[in-house]
Parts: C-alpha cells; sequence; structure tokens
C-alpha cells in the first residue's frame, strides 16, 4: 500500500514538471526568470531600462551636450555693444569650432611648428583647446567650453604669424587694413541682401 502511494505521487510529481516546462501549456515564463544567456535582444533591452530606473540622474556637466540645460543669460547683466560679452555668455557650456589660419609666406612646416606652439600657449593660460590640421597651414580648433574660444581669439589676433580667425561666422584679419576690407564686404552684403528683400515686398504688394 505505502509503495503504491509512492508511486503515485511519483507520477504526479513528473506529470508537474513536465507541464511547467512544456512550452506549449498557456504559462509561460516571465522574462525575469529567465538565465540571462537565453535573453533576446527585447529582454536585455527590459534589464536595461529597470537598471536605469535606479541610477541617480546625472549631473548637467555629465549629459551630452545636446541634451544639457541651456544657460540662463541674464540680459540686464549683458553689455550687448561688446560682441565678446554676447558671444562668451551665450556659448558658455557649449563646444565651439574655429579655424585659424597662418600667413601664406610662412612654410607648411613652419606653419605646423607655430600652430602648436599656439595651442601649447593656449592650455598654460587653461583655455583647452583640441586641434586638428585641416590643410598646411590652416587648422580648427574645438573648445568645449565654448566661452574660452572668444579669449582664445583675442590672443591669436597678437601673434604676427597670424593671417586669420574665424569664429561662429565672423572673420578677424590680424591686419587692420584686411579686417577693414572684411567688414565693408559684409556691410555691402547686407545692404545688397536687404535691398533685394525690399524689391520681392514690393512685387508681392
Amino acid at each position: 500500500m505505502r509503495k503504491g502511494l509512492i508511486l503515485i505521487c511519483n507520477i504526479f510529481f513528473i506529470i508537474y514538471v513536465f507541464a511547467v516546462d512544456d512550452p506549449k501549456s498557456g504559462k509561460k515564463k516571465s522574462w525575469k526568470d529567465k538565465d540571462i544567456r537565453d535573453m533576446n535582444d527585447a529582454d536585455l533591452e527590459r534589464l536595461l531600462d529597470q537598471w536605469e530606473e535606479n541610477d541617480e540622474p546625472l549631473e548637467p556637466d555629465e549629459l551630452p551636450e545636446h541634451l544639457r540645460p541651456s544657460p540662463k543669460i541674464d540680459i540686464s547683466q549683458l553689455d550687448t555693444s561688446n560682441p565678446d560679452n554676447v558671444l562668451k555668455m551665450t556659448k558658455k557650456g557649449k563646444g565651439v569650432m574655429m579655424f585659424v589660419d597662418t600667413n601664406e609666406d610662412l612654410s607648411e612646416e613652419d606653419a605646423q611648428t607655430i600652430m602648436k606652439i599656439w595651442q601649447t600657449s593656449l592650455q598654460n593660460n587653461h583655455i583647452i583647446a583640441e586641434r586638428y590640421p585641416i590643410d598646411p597651414r590652416r587648422s580648427v580648433l574645438l573648445f568645449r567650453e565654448g566661452s574660452q574660444a572668444v579669449d582664445a581669439k583675442n590672443y591669436l589676433l597678437q601673434q604676427p604669424e597670424l593671417s586669420h580667425v574665424s569664429l561662429e561666422g565672423q572673420v578677424y584679419y590680424r591686419d587692420p587694413k584686411k579686417q577693414e576690407a572684411n567688414r565693408a564686404k559684409m556691410s555691402k552684403l547686407v545692404d545688397s541682401q536687404n535691398a533685394k528683400e525690399k524689391r520681392k515686398k514690393n512685387v508681392e504688394l
């Protein structure tokens, strides 16, 4: 009698095990119960989302640049008569690129050497810029802290080997005559554009 009872219990146990493991049965294993080796891409995404839910939010300066909150600008404290101050305030905490060109009379080797010296001088003054040569006499300086680009521009404009720098759509020449000619050229372009817009409005009326 006792042996028969044990046999019946074993049979019920085996049936139960097969019913749980049978993939055709109505009950499916939760993704949480799966072995990590059996997880698919969707399960891994869920697992990652669960981990991130418990993470503390990153500090603003640790976020990618496009996710950082824009710095608050106090217009009342902004000296709009000084373009450098405006650029410093608006580019604070943002990445900025600046194109730097040496004089054409420098050899290619001298141009590369002088740009390395400029980069080192900026770093010695706590202005951090990554340099990427794009031509023998031209490089791009990348500033992670955009407000530093203004001080870098002013430093470079004092260097006799510099031809010009381009920053935020503006070209700055070391030679005052070239700078004045560039300013007159830009002013002429603006006037021409304004005249076209005015003619277009008159035609529409």
